[in-house]
């Protein structure tokens, strides 16, 4: 039986419940997105962007979900106390796949952000969320997507009104609660007036050893002039499946930091899709792995230059040791017409042991005269004469090598641009190569 097959049943069977548990603009592309799911079906290894990722097998297990809607019996505040040292953020709670609102942030937001849950948002302001849900996000161009925008119920909502500039972080951590395996479809949608200006730290933790899968799509609307930093990190357990699109579309003199980090996992993918449609926009995105035993982290990525004068900048690294796997497949595409283009992607990897395999595939797809453009990859093992050098000068053989990791990883850290957070993550990180960090102990981030 196909994986697929499952979902179809559960989505034909439960629809009625799905639609009373939603809103009616999410409920509104539901039918499109089931039948697109059931065009598609869940790819197999033969489709290119899933070449990397089995998810057949992936998809196989039978998770419980919660379509009733059921309270979730947890107190995240307590559970979770997310402080970064010398930062202060604005901190929510999303709950498996929904907005925690039983208690509120102490600290109030500028006049005219909206930031709650989706749902809600999509009943108090159907037209306006209409406008955005599920448009860049396209369900027949990835079964994912598909599945996801089918079976979705809530998510987060972040509205930030034209000239608003939001000083203080948004901490969004989502936390994985079940007493049963569970899978988990989240829905973000964030909107970016014209000249606004927001930054995000999501952070993905579990608060139960259960098998979860969870499914998330991001979209992100980026208005002219506007600014976003959108930092995601993920510090779960080796029984967590997570896959994520995030799919960002920038307007003209826009910017965009995306900066995605794996300390601690199960199966990861991550899918970035970012389409310039303005000129004089840019993005930076990059992306950090560490992954040992055997784990699995695939990051695919597409930058679409559909106009000219844009500059998008990547650079992903990872650090693989045990039987851990990694992927990674990126492709810039530069349109006809879309002159004066500027980009750089940058793939480097480390595989520690001989047991570790990295898969990369860095493409580039050009169809104008009047560009800049290159791309690399290297995959290798750390560097022998400076182990050499290290332990002629009475360092151990484990901190030469904690050093050169660090090192190599710490590039892609320099990139945050929020000075706490990158202190604190190249400690977080230097303790994931002691093996400090085996173990999901609540949120990691206030963990000393």
């Amino acid at each position: 039986m196909n994986s697929e097959k499952q979902y179809i049943d559960l989505y034909s069977q439960a629809r009625q419940l799905i639609f009373d548990h939603s809103a009616v603009v999410m409920n509104a592309v539901r039918d499109k997105a089931f039948e697109d799911f059931k065009a598609q079906g869940l790819p197999n290894r033969k489709v290119e962007n899933y070449r990397y990722t089995d998810m057949q097998k992936i998809f196989e297990p039978d998770y419980g979900l919660n379509l009733n809607r059921l309270d979730i019996p947890i107190n995240p505040h307590k559970t979770f106390s997310c402080d970064i040292p010398n930062m202060s953020t604005s901190l929510y709670f999303v709950v498996n796949d929904s907005f925690y609102n039983k208690t509120r942030p102490k600290v109030d937001l500028p006049e005219g952000v909206v930031l709650g849950s989706l749902k809600e948002a999509a009943e108090l302001h159907p037209e306006f969320i209409a406008q955005y849900y599920a448009k860049i996000a396209r369900t027949e161009k990835d079964p994912l997507t598909a599945l996801n925008t089918m079976l979705a119920q809530d998510g987060l909502f972040v509205y930030v009104p034209s000239g608003v500039k939001i000083e203080r972080a948004i901490q969004v951590v989502n936390i994985l609660r079940s007493d049963v395996d569970l899978m988990v479809n989240r829905r973000v949608l964030i909107v970016l007036g014209e000249g606004a200006e927001a930054k995000f730290l999501f952070c993905d933790d579990s608060a139960d050893d259960r098998n979860f899968l969870g499914t998330q799509v991001i979209e992100a609307y980026v208005g002219e002039g506007a600014s976003l930093d959108l930092y995601c990190l993920e510090a779960t357990h080796r029984k967590n499946v997570r896959l994520s699109n995030v799919y960002i579309e920038q307007q003209a003199h826009s910017r965009v930091n995306h900066n995605v980090i794996t300390l601690q996992n199960g199966i990861t993918r991550n899918m970035l899709q970012l389409v310039f449609k303005g000129e004089g926009a840019a993005c930076n995105c990059n992306g950090c792995v560490i992954a040992d035993q055997d784990q699995h982290v695939d990051n695919n990525t597409l930058i679409d230059h559909q106009v000219g004068h844009c500059t998008s900048n990547e650079l992903y690294k990872y650090v693989l040791n045990g039987k851990a796997v990694g992927a990674f497949a990126g492709l810039v595409h530069v349109r006809h017409d879309s002159q004066k283009t500027e980009s750089q992607m940058t793939n480097q990897n480390l595989c520690t042991t001989k047991t570790a395999r990295m898969f990369t595939q860095p493409m580039l797809e050009i169809y104008a005269d009047d560009v800049k453009c290159a791309h690399g990859s290297t995959v290798g093992q750390l560097n022998a004469a400076a182990m050499f050098y290290m332990r002629q000068r009475g360092i151990s053989e484990s901190e030469a090598k904690l050093l050169l990791e660090f090192a190599f990883i710490g590039e892609v850290i320099d990139q945050i641009n929020l000075e706490p957070l990158r202190d604190r993550l190249h400690h977080l990180v230097e303790k994931r190569f002691r093996g400090e960090l085996n173990t999901c102990e609540g949120c990691k981030l206030c963990k000393d």
